[in-house]
């Protein structure tokens, strides 16, 4: 009986190999690149970054949560104040920093926030004044504002950002001054900078937190932005007025003072050449958000991104039919993300949002921030790369800016496809396995391989193609791919992998 079951064995084996058998059997990923169609293309600084107003002045921004306990036990502060302490300015002349957000370019730099909101700008070179003047709370310098620039054309980034809105910046009878917004324009060009695009003023959807006068309201926000869009156009022609920059509709609307619907159907309309929204799929536990971190792989949280979007583009495709979308704040969550924002848990959801805007039709993504708090790219002592820098590394050297479709996959594997950055004629594809089990992929002819993984999810430290990922000094490292053969291309258990067609 067993040298029956031997033979048996052994006959199958011959005409039924193990490895193929095993291949086969798992592999249910399959790219065919020459089926997928082009469907969208994305800005050339698509993937871009935020630089808090409250970093480049210093404020009050999130405490980091190992110092929460004992901060409040000393502070007077009440509410979400309570959660912020005071952080001195970014030193944005730092080569260290400057050599990582130049890997990153050519990106947009959005300098704004809640802080830009109530900001007055000391247009002399006299000492800083010791406190703003009536209608402001903080002070912007000629020397930080300066600072802002020379970063910005250090790093090849094209500078974004948005006005005060607080009493200061109303006449007498209420009506919106231009005095502000001249001063720093002029002093903008006078130093060889230029602003690519401005909003009037950070999340009016949020305006009493925000500075705004008391009482904000639609037709306030209409009056206001047909006088700021008259000056502008005359001040700054080629500056583009884009807005409203609304946040949580759709997804979180807690602290909401104003719908999209109330800002945009009031008289005269606002228009804007560029329609942004800002992205939080919900807030942190410093917040007392729920999002915990075994759900931030699930296909409901990768996907909520969609969502949010949807609510947006739906108001823009009412109000200002056919005009480019941008989300100009984002990250893992509100209130300065969660602790595992800073690991490598959250590198799936950084990229998948990237992956799944540019196929919904999003030009441009910017990531909040670049160096401050536990959603940051960068540490915001050391400015060391966190794993989201390295992801957003490789997304910025290989994903170039024609977006195609992509073909189904198994359950937890998503895969997105560019065009090769730099070459027209190649193909970048992004697979992000989120499973705990290993999987493949089926490849069409042989490929460059990037592969992330870690030694586990909750990590800052990452490897790619198996060697941990470190600067030399304050240089980026190398950053070679690995041959691989056409055929069956293993996928680790929670990797994500790019690939490169030329």
């Amino acid at each position: 009986m067993r040298k029956i079951q031997f033979y048996l064995l052994v006959t199958f084996l011959a005409y039924f190999p193990l490895s193929g058998f095993v291949r086969e059997t798992f592999a249910q990923n399959k790219l065919n690149l020459t089926q997928m169609g082009l469907i969208g293309k994305v800005d050339e600084r698509y993937q871009s970054f935020n630089v808090e107003m409250c970093e480049v002045i210093g404020g009050d921004f999130w405490i980091p949560y190992e110092l929460i306990d004992s901060v409040r036990k000393h502070s007077n502060k009440k509410g979400i104040d309570a959660l912020k302490w005071k952080i001195e300015p970014i030193n944005l002349s730092q080569q260290k920093l400057r050599n990582l957000a130049a890997a990153l370019g050519p990106t947009y730099v959005r300098v704004s926030g809640t802080w830009a909101n109530a900001v007055y700008f000391q247009d002399n070179v006299e000492a800083k004044l010791a406190s703003p003047p009536a209608g402001f709370k903080n002070i912007l310098t000629r020397k930080q504002w300066k600072g802002v620039i020379d970063f910005c054309k250090a790093v090849d980034g094209k500078l974004v950002t948005s006005f005060p809105i607080s009493d200061g910046m109303f006449d007498k009878e209420g009506n919106w001054t231009p005095t502000q917004v001249k001063s720093i324009l002029e002093y903008t060009r006078a130093v060889g900078g230029e602003i690519a695009a401005a909003e009037l003023f950070n999340e009016p959807s949020h305006a009493s937190h925000g500075d705004a006068p008391k009482g904000y309201n639609g037709a306030r926000f209409a009056k206001d932005f047909a006088a700021f869009s008259a000056f502008a156009a005359e001040a700054a022609p080629k500056m583009k007025i884009i807005g409203p920059g609304s946040t949580g509709e759709g997804i979180l609307p807690s602290g909401l003072d104003l719908s999209v619907d109330e800002l945009l159907s009031a008289t005269p309309k606002p228009t804007f050449e560029v329609f942004t929204y800002h992205y939080y799929g919900t807030v942190s536990r410093r917040c007392m958000g729920g999002q915990k971190p075994e759900n931030a792989l699930s296909a409901e949280w990768l996907s909520r991104t969609e969502k949010g979007l949807e609510f947006y583009q739906n108001a823009r495709d009412k109000y200002v039919p056919n005009a480019p979308i941008w989300l100009t704040e984002t990250a893992e969550a509100a209130c300065g993300g969660n602790p595992w924002a800073a690991t490598y848990l959250d590198s799936f959801r950084y990229l998948e949002q990237l992956g799944r805007l540019a196929k919904k039709g999003v030009q441009v993504v910017m990531h909040n921030t670049l160096a401050r708090s536990e959603y940051a790219l960068l540490d915001h002592d050391t400015h060391n790369p966190r794993p989201n820098y390295w992801a957003a590394l490789l997304w910025g050297k290989l994903m170039g800016t024609d977006v195609y479709e992509s073909a189904n996959t198994e359950a937890g594997v998503d895969i997105f496809v560019h065009d090769l950055k730099g070459k027209k004629k190649g193909k970048a594809v992004l697979i992000l396995n989120t499973n705990a089990k290993a999987s493949s992929v089926e490849i069409p002819a042989g490929a460059k391989q990037y592969t992330l993984t870690a030694d586990e999810l909750m990590t800052k430290k990452v490897k790619l193609n198996g060697v941990e990922l470190r600067l030399n000094g304050d240089e980026i490292p190398a950053i070679t791919g690995r041959n691989v053969k056409k055929g069956n291309v293993e996928l680790p258990a929670h990797s994500i992998m790019f690939l490169t067609f030329e």
